[in-house]
């Protein structure tokens, strides 16, 4: 891609929800949400404090985010849809936690024991 964001700006690639609900009802265009999930494709620079100093953002690029559901401006190149969005839009990165932790956690206490 060839756009680089600038200042405290990301440009996200908009990832899908499932059409289909659990039961396998699938949902019309109209009945779907805006997606709100995204992988962050390239940061800005960050942003600048009264007195000069640069402060980096806190998401990197290849980091999964939520998104405020109407925050950013939509964009498509080449077909695909992006968005690019201030970093205060952005309200949580999404951290792999669950089973993977669970079995460290319990790997640790195996070779500790």
């Amino acid at each position: 891609m060839d756009l680089q964001p600038l200042g405290d700006r990301l440009i996200v690639e908009i990832l899908e929800e499932e059409e289909t609900t659990t039961s396998g009802i699938v949902l019309p265009d109209t009945a779907k949400e805006k997606p709100q999930r995204g992988r962050v494709l390239a940061v800005g620079s960050g942003t600048r404090t009264e007195s000069g100093e640069l402060v980096p953002l806190e998401v990197a690029a290849g980091d999964e985010v939520v998104f405020s559901k109407y925050g950013g401006t939509e964009i498509k190149i080449g077909g695909d849809d992006y968005l690019i969005l201030r970093e205060a839009d952005v309200l949580a990165k999404i951290v792999t936690t669950g089973s993977k932790a669970g079995s460290k956690k319990k790997e640790m206490a195996e070779t500790t024991a």
